[in-house]
């Protein structure tokens, strides 16, 4: 703590040899962020371009494409600021925020993969009533809700923890999140009881509604062959996202709460992965996976590539 200036200071002690390999994790982590931010603005510039993908479900891949980003640009400058610093802290105060973008983010990525399900569910199940109710209007009051919901929720315990005491000034992590509790002098029963409910609220309940949804879709689909190449095109993509989103994210969540006494480079690889993963391959997969998406790709590719050749 900086009596002088009354800042309190958080140490992350999560770096691995981060003295002996700065300029190496800087290059890495540099080339990565550079690459989840060229790619999925590519992504969302196409489908704001072309007007043919003007559609609920693009502009709900668009919309978490955004969160890639915004979610990357919390992470990444503070992580390339410590890689190169001696020491690597942050304010008390930055940590909040920081956890508090962090955990609205990730959250939001839930509602919107949810708003996904609904969406491929109404267009599978119901393709007759699809435009009635996948109106301009609802889309607009869906991504409303995935943003400003979460948001809501976790501003709340960011308000308890920033009115509850700590005493411990040391993170094991490499990032403000989840671990954050530690620093309490005192777990908060109220703390626990709300964490537990936005645990139901934001993770089991999409969760849930998502996995009931694309039951119901492969129902459909077994019955009529006919819609069987559309669910595979359409499905597939955000299948594979949430797949890959909810395991890193449950490592994420758990692993600091059930406190294990986890080898440093172990916590290490799997923060990385979490940052890295998601925001990186979600528009690999949206790219290769959906086919309109892919064509405007390659179109683009081509044009570029005859612009180099002149």
């Amino acid at each position: 703590m900086d009596n002088r200036l009354n800042v309190t200071y958080i140490t992350f002690g999560g770096h691995v040899e981060v003295h002996k390999y700065r300029y190496l994790y800087f290059v890495v982590m540099f080339t990565v962020y550079m690459l989840i931010i060229s790619s999925n603005v590519t992504i969302v510039c196409i489908i704001i371009i072309h007007k043919n993908l003007h559609e609920p479900m693009y502009i709900f891949i668009a919309a978490l494409l955004i969160n890639s980003v915004l979610f990357s640009t919390v992470i990444y400058p503070k992580l390339l600021i410590d890689f190169l610093s001696e020491k690597q802290f942050i304010s008390y105060s930055a940590c909040l925020c920081q956890w508090f973008s962090y955990n609205w983010l990730a959250a939001s990525d839930f509602f919107l993969l949810s708003i996904m399900a609904y969406d491929r569910y109404v267009s599978i199940c119901n393709p007759l009533k699809y435009t009635t109710i996948m109106r301009k209007t609802t889309v607009n009051l869906f991504l409303f809700s995935a943003w400003i919901l979460p948001a809501c929720l976790f501003s709340v315990i960011i308000l308890l923890s920033a009115m509850t005491e700590i005493c411990q000034f040391h993170l094991k992590g490499i990032l403000c999140n989840s671990t954050v509790l530690t620093l309490h002098c005192v777990r908060s029963r109220i703390m626990y009881i709300y964490g537990l409910f936005i645990f139901v609220t934001i993770l089991l309940l999409p969760l849930f509604f998502i996995l009931f949804t694309y039951c119901r879709i492969l129902v459909v689909s077994y019955r009529f062959r006919g819609v069987r190449r559309r669910t595979a095109e359409t499905c597939l993509p955000h299948l594979l996202v949430l797949i890959n989103f909810s395991c890193l994210a449950a490592f994420d969540v758990l692993l600091p709460r059930l406190e294990l006494d986890t080898p440093k480079i172990v916590r290490f690889i799997i923060t990385v992965q979490f940052v890295i993963y998601s925001p990186l391959f979600n528009p690999i997969i949206y790219g290769l996976k959906i086919r309109r998406i892919n064509d405007h790709l390659k179109k683009l590719f081509f044009t570029m590539s005859k612009c180099f050749q002149m």
